[in-house]
């Protein structure tokens, strides 16, 4: 059987006609997910989700994101948990004029981009439920230092750009959920490696060099968690909670058509209210999904018995997001720091495209634990970057409690909080123990983390809060104690950090 391996940046052929089953969905999946163009009402005004490809924006588009958002929104942007941007408080009759800011400051799906710009002109001259559905589709996460992390097995970046011209070139996948996303491992330290996707690559060595391991609803296996990564110790339960496992690997030139067989097969095979890859598995085996895949490919796809154990290279450190530290070319250092809670107002942000241009590339990473990374910085530089965040009040120190809390909107930003999340959560961070990572939650969605940490805090009233501790069961884990203040709360886990330091 002839070879179809592609470089990366290549796009690969659509399926024929007759290999897409014809009571496949294809219809668009409602969702009540924010988007560029989606503007979703909260109890604070719309919420606006900008999605970056790969995590990075320039200083020019932090500067049009700035400037939209105190014209349009509240004046601040929120770091999320899969690396993108979104807005709160959009005002009323703002929605589209905001969206065509953004657009034309180049935050659209790349496919569309001509036709986005003139839809901002004329807009009429593009469907903007198309563009919609374009930009639903760019859900593929990377380390923020992929391609300068001095432990990674492979530079990431260019194929995540060819998956995201894969995502957003077949009109097929407008039937993906917006929350369906994929994961690509490079083999970074710096890593969310504990953050569930529906389809996860992860790199590994091999005799010819490296390999994409994969599996299906879960996460990449992990080489131990250490005391600076607590929230790494969770990869194993997710990955056999959640997930399959690792099922086989292949070259990093058959990514993009796996990935494609892959996505071809969940809507092939799910329900129309199936909306992640764990619902198709509630229903169909991992080996059924790989037979079924087979035929979107032509290169042997089977489960690898071997890789049944597989773990990462190294363990990942989510530390290394916060401070200096060195890239893998030499007199180069990525410089990370942590806005409180993920919040960046609009003064801030635009200082920050300053910092970018000054001293590194121009761009700005943000991370999957709402922080933002600059690359590239010269040795020299450094103390400068350094000096510049902590006077912006970012946290740059893992020492530092705030980094190791998250909290959702709370009650002051949606109808469905119980609590002030962030009001209480920065209270918390006041008297929070060393090291201990904690999320506040408002309801038992869960919007502030897709993983689950160490210790959750589910909001049952103003004020009041059910403790949680990861343990491995679905959910957030074992209540260990109901209704306490945060006070209360803050006490418990000094208590509880004594008896399992690692928790």
């Amino acid at each position: 059987m002839p070879s179809r391996d592609t470089k990366p940046g290549v796009l690969l052929n659509r399926a024929s006609p007759p290999t897409v089953l014809a009571h496949a969905v294809t219809a668009p999946r409602s969702s009540a997910c924010p988007g560029l163009l989606r503007i979703v009402p909260a109890r604070d005004g719309g919420i606006c989700r900008i999605k970056l490809p790969g995590g990075v924006l320039s200083a020019t588009q932090a500067r049009a994101i700035a400037d939209a958002s105190t014209r349009h929104a509240n004046g601040a942007a929120e770091l999320t948990n899969r690396a993108n941007l979104q807005l709160r408080g959009v005002r009323s009759g703002h929605e589209a004029a905001l969206s065509a800011a953004l657009i034309r400051a180049g935050l659209g799906p790349a496919a569309e981009l001509s036709s986005a710009h003139a839809t901002a002109n004329h807009p009429h001259t593009t469907d903007p439920t198309a563009l919609s559905c374009a930009d639903d589709v760019r859900n593929v996460m990377i380390s923020p230092a992929a391609g300068r992390d001095p432990h990674a097995l492979i530079d990431t970046t260019p194929l995540c750009g060819a998956l995201l011209t894969l995502l957003q070139s077949d009109p097929r996948f407008v039937a993906l959920s917006p929350k369906f996303a994929l994961l690509l491992d490079g083999g970074e330290q710096l890593a969310r490696v504990d953050h569930p996707h529906d389809v996860w690559f992860a790199a590994s060595p091999d005799e010819a060099g490296v390999r994409f391991v994969f599996g299906l609803a879960g996460c990449p296996g992990s080489a131990g968690a250490t005391a600076t990564n607590s929230t790494n110790a969770s990869v194993g339960e997710h990955r056999e909670a959640n997930g399959t496992g690792a099922l086989a690997a292949v070259p990093p030139s058959r990514v993009p058509e796996l990935v494609r067989a892959l996505l071809h097969t969940f809507l092939d095979l799910a329900a129309a209210d199936a909306t992640r890859m764990r619902d198709l598995l509630a229903t169909r085996s991992a080996d059924a999904l790989l037979r079924h895949a087979q035929r979107y490919v032509d290169f042997p796809l089977a489960r690898d018995a071997s890789l049944s154990h597989w773990q990462r290279h190294i363990a990942a450190d989510a530390s290394l997001r916060l401070g200096a530290h060195a890239q893998r070319d030499d007199g180069t250092w990525h410089v990370g720091g942590q806005p409180s809670l993920g919040r960046i107002d609009a003064a801030t942000l635009r200082q920050l495209a300053a910092l970018a241009q000054q001293h590194g590339n121009g761009m700005l990473h943000a991370t999957p634990w709402q922080s933002v990374l600059l690359p590239d910085i010269a040795t020299t530089a450094v103390p400068a970057v350094l000096a510049k965040l902590s006077a912006l009040e970012l946290a740059c120190d893992p020492a530092q409690a705030i980094t190791h809390v998250i909290a959702c909107a709370g009650s002051a930003g949606c109808a469905k909080g119980l609590a002030d999340t962030r009001s209480d959560a920065l209270r918390l961070a006041e008297c929070l123990p060393a090291g201990v990572d904690v999320h506040l939650s408002g309801c038992p969605r869960s919007c502030a983390a897709a993983h689950r940490a160490p210790y959750t805090l589910l909001a049952v009233a103003p004020g009041r809060y059910d403790l949680y501790r990861r343990d491995g069961r679905p959910g957030f884990g074992q209540c260990v104690a109901p209704q306490l203040t945060i006070d209360e709360a803050a006490a418990l886990l000094a208590r509880l950090a004594r008896s399992t330091p690692h928790a």
